[in-house]
């Protein structure tokens, strides 16, 4: 199957499973009150269960660690398509492991902090932005 059209499928395939796993915690905790209108529990579970899946999926796949036990082409489909699609968390997460395992801490400690950082103020920033095209475009308050 073309390599491409894998990565597709398995990107599609871990977006379906995100929302649904994500809708099953949500529907099953959704009695805990404070917590669930607060705090985006199905999404912690959807990353955590991501890096447990990823940190699985590359140690198996790996080469370098004895028997690859996927073929490439499979390695990307279930790494990058699926669990990418799942979420990318789980890639940043096995990035900053590998980078800590090969004790490039400087840089480990570097993509945690500007992950973090960046990609919250990216989003603070794209939501600014999106809310000002909702002022003048459509007449809603900012």
């Amino acid at each position: 199957m073309n390599r491409i059209l894998m990565l597709a499928l398995g990107g599609a395939l871990g977006t379906l499973a995100r929302y649904v796993v994500n809708g099953l915690v949500s529907a099953r905790l959704g009695g805990l009150g404070a917590l669930t209108a607060v705090f985006p529990l199905g999404t912690v579970v959807v990353n955590v269960s991501g890096c447990l899946v990823i940190g699985l999926l590359a140690a198996v796949a790996e080469p370098s660690l004895g028997r690859a036990w996927l073929r490439p082409e499979w390695r990307d489909f279930l790494l990058i398509g699926l669990c990418g699609g799942y979420t990318t968390f789980s890639s940043y997460a096995l990035q900053t492991l590998n980078l800590a395992r090969d004790a490039e801490w400087m840089w480990a400690f570097l993509n945690v902090a500007a992950s973090n950082v960046l990609c919250l103020a990216a989003v603070f920033l794209g939501r600014a932005a999106g809310l000002l095209l909702q002022a003048r475009f459509h007449g809603g308050a900012l």
